[in-house]
This record gives C-alpha cells, sequence and structure tokens, in this order.
C-alpha cells in the first residue's frame, strides 16, 4: 500500500523566469530553445515507478484533441518524467509539460479532497476504492491509469499551457488551478467516447 499523499499539479515559476530542470548543458534543446514541433520524451525511472503510459499513447492521444493546433501552439515538449512522489504532473512557463511515472503497484491513497473533487470522473473510469479514516485507497488498472494520465493530467497540463499563452506577456498562467480543472474536465467529457473508441476500451456503464 503506497504512502498517502496529496496529488497535485502545479505550474512551475519563480520570479517571473522559467525554471528549468536538471538543464546544466548549453547546447540546444526543448528547455531553452524554441522548437518547431511539439517534441516527446522520456526520462529514465525513479525507483518504483513505471511508465504506463507510452509515447505512441501520447501521439494517439494527440490527434484526437479538439482544436489541438490552438491550444499547443507555443508548447515546446511533453516528458514523460521519473516518477515524483505526490506529483501527478506539472507545467514549466518554458512550454514544457511533464506527466509523472506512476508507483509500479498501482494502487494508490488519496486525500479525501482530492478524491471528492475527481470522483466524476473516477467513477467514469470505473476505478474500485475504500473509504478510509481520511483517505480513500483506490486500485487502478494500467488502462485506468493510462486514461487518467491522459484525459485529466495531460489535459490539465495543457490547460495551463494555454492559460499563459493566452496572457499579454506570456510568462505566467493567469486563471490558475481552477481554469486547468475545468479545462480538463470539459475537454475529457467531449473527448470521452473518441477516446475510447480510439483506445480500443469500454470503462463504465450505468
Amino acid at each position: 500500500m503506497r504512502k498517502k499523499i496529496n496529488r497535485k499539479t502545479t505550474p512551475k515559476v519563480a520570479g517571473g523566469k522559467p525554471l528549468r530542470k536538471n538543464n546544466h548543458e548549453e547546447t540546444p534543446n526543448y528547455w531553452n530553445t524554441i522548437q518547431d514541433e511539439v517534441q516527446i520524451d522520456s526520462e529514465k525511472l525513479g525507483k518504483g515507478y513505471k511508465h504506463f503510459l507510452k509515447r505512441r499513447d501520447l501521439l494517439k492521444f494527440i490527434e484526437i484533441i479538439p482544436n489541438w493546433e490552438v491550444y499547443s501552439r507555443g508548447l515546446d515538449a511533453i516528458v514523460l518524467e521519473s516518477g515524483k512522489s505526490g506529483r501527478d504532473g506539472v507545467y514549466y512557463h518554458s512550454g514544457v509539460i511533464c506527466i509523472s511515472a506512476w508507483p509500479k503497484e498501482m494502487d494508490i491513497e488519496l486525500n479525501k479532497r482530492y478524491f471528492e473533487d475527481h470522483k466524476d470522473l473516477f467513477k467514469r473510469l470505473g476505478i474500485k476504492y475504500l473509504e478510509k479514516d481520511d483517505f480513500y485507497f483506490c486500485e487502478f488498472t494500467p488502462d485506468q491509469i493510462k486514461a487518467y494520465q491522459l484525459l485529466h493530467i495531460l489535459l490539465h497540463e495543457l490547460g495551463h499551457h494555454y492559460d499563459r499563452m493566452k496572457t499579454k506577456t506570456k510568462h505566467s498562467t493567469a486563471r490558475g488551478e481552477k481554469f486547468a480543472e475545468n479545462f480538463a474536465f470539459e475537454n475529457e467529457e467531449r473527448m470521452w467516447n473518441k477516446y475510447e473508441e480510439t483506445f480500443n476500451i469500454v470503462f463504465y456503464k450505468d
């Protein structure tokens, strides 16, 4: 059983300048150079983590995102990053989205507020869960992890990017977490049937 955590996605910025991750080289890359097209990269896994989401899944998903050309303008990369405790994903203001690797054991504990905020999505995915004193123990399958990371985490971080690119200075995500969450939920609903068709899976039916 995994240690209880507060799942979160966070746009990173300090002093109005983008933060870079482990960028010690001067050679051009997607952390410091504008790209002609969105790069997809994968980091070495942290101990105890696994990439259930693959590069091919990202490419398939991008193909079905409505208005992708608009939402992704200025986006340089999507990175499958090494596992980070308590983090689902992050948006860096240099135009990079990172999606964290998932624990190998798959099952996780979520604090009650996060679970309740995402309960409708978890229900649609068919997530099995057990309520404890101050958290929910949630059982995920590989397909459920993949769908959650694409339909919510990626869309949430894409919402942060789109929010930043709509500002005049393009230095900050003006409307914050609420905008990104609503962006994810609205597009998830629009894309649900197409996702099931594209990935050849049906999750939950009343």
